[in-house]
């Protein structure tokens, strides 16, 4: 059995991922949100799901305790205090000894984004994106064996279809679909080794412009 703790786990890219998630036998998971309510209800009856009520900041000692025999963190969460969720994070891990980790930031955290989209996005995001930086930067800081999955603006598209870059390596398209995100989260779940200590932009091809088709 693979043990998957996912924080932030009402969320749409995080409901997805546990869709993919909930199709494979050999994985269990502890599904760690503020608001139980929000949860598909498909997880909520099933044996190998967990529901953990905490927040990830005020609730420390239930974090911990979520994580003891877990075998990775998937970490889907926002808000202005990013940074000290990370880190809040990270200092859980350490006292589990848990180390493989994947959590969801934004594009455009390393100023990556060329052109006129770069500029849009930052505007659009604001102190969001500060937030999003503050962190990554936490989660790359320390002795984690991370992913950092940087999205494009997300569509509702049906289709799974993504390219990825690396950090350092300029951004590529404007949007993603949210399936996309999700298929790609699962895979890294799936198959830890891969992508570790990675970065990871994700975009779908051939959507470079300056701002999302939707907008």
């Amino acid at each position: 059995m693979k043990n998957v703790l996912i924080l932030g786990a009402s969320g749409t890219i995080a409901t997805l991922v546990e869709q993919f998630l909930i199709d494979e036998p050999q994985v269990r998971m502890t599904l760690l949100v503020r608001h139980p309510e929000r949860l598909a209800t498909e997880f909520q009856n099933d044996a190998r799901v967990q529901v953990v009520v905490a927040d990830v900041v005020k609730d420390y000692d239930a974090l911990v305790n979520a994580m003891r025999d877990q075998d990775m963190v998937y970490a889907n969460l926002y808000g202005q205090n990013l940074g000290q969720q990370a880190k809040s994070v990270v200092k859980a891990m350490n006292e589990t000894h848990l180390k493989r980790i994947v959590w969801v930031s934004a594009n455009g955290i390393y100023n990556e984004i060329p052109g006129k989209y770069g500029k849009w996005n930052a505007q659009m995001l604001g102190s969001t994106l500060d937030a999003y930086a503050a962190g990554a930067k936490a989660i790359e800081s320390s002795k984690l064996d991370y992913t950092i999955v940087r999205p494009a603006w997300f569509s509702d598209k049906p289709a799974i279809n993504y390219e990825l870059t690396q950090k350092g390596q300029p951004f590529k398209g404007t949007e993603v679909s949210r399936r996309s995100v999700a298929a790609y989260i699962a895979s890294v779940i799936l198959d830890p080794k891969q992508a570790v200590k990675q970065s990871v932009g994700i975009n779908e091809p051939d959507t470079a412009g300056d701002k999302p088709s939707f907008y």
